[in-house]
């Protein structure tokens, strides 16, 4: 799933000149390399990695009718954004708003530690960017201000990557409901 929604919005993105993948491939959809989709599936699999090995649990997990159209939102802003207003901005301050009492538990070492769930999906977002930093220097794609010289990709795509964190968040967040993995029912003041 997580392959096919991030392969989608790599072929919207370069047929709208926001990046392009400029080297020769063997498996390219619409001037896409099919690893790009593997690349989202990455954060959802680190997602759901991290959720078992850590232990996560979910504190004050808002309700999911506020979260999955803010997450629709999101996703669709992705798309809009190039005919309409770009409301990223106003999203972010969604997602704080939704997300201000909620908070995610982890363990390290045995060791139970809490943070806010927004400063995680900031640091999510944060060490995409720099993975994106890495990947776009050895020329695995490239932004239009990079065809001549690489140069370090802008900061406000970090908030790209917080985003679409979150989408990729709600989604994990959702399959672990369906498959029963929660340790209590799902509410507003509720851990899972």
């Amino acid at each position: 799933m997580f392959h096919l929604i991030g392969l989608a919005l790599e072929i919207f993105k370069v047929h709208m000149g926001s990046w392009s993948y400029p080297e020769e491939g063997y498996v390219k959809i619409f001037g896409v390399p099919l690893y790009s989709g593997f690349m989202y599936a990455s954060v959802a699999s680190y997602l759901c990695q991290a959720w078992r090995r850590l232990k996560v649990e979910l504190i004050k997990w808002p309700p999911f009718s506020v979260v999955v159209p803010l997450a629709a939102a999101i996703y669709l802003n992705f798309f809009t954004q190039h005919y309409w207003v770009d409301v990223r901005w106003w999203l972010s301050g969604l997602v704080l708003i939704v997300f201000w009492r909620s908070w995610v538990m982890f363990q390290v070492n045995g060791t139970r530690y809490r943070m806010p769930l927004t400063l995680s999906f900031i640091l999510i977002g944060f060490f995409i960017w720099i993975a994106e930093n890495i990947a776009t220097f050895f020329g695995a794609w490239q932004y239009p201000d990079q065809t001549d010289a690489w140069s370090l990709v802008h900061l406000g795509k970090i908030s790209s990557w917080l985003l679409l964190v979150i989408v990729s968040f709600l989604i994990v967040a959702t399959l672990k409901q369906v498959k029963g993995k929660s340790s209590t029912s799902i509410g507003t003041n509720q851990y899972f």
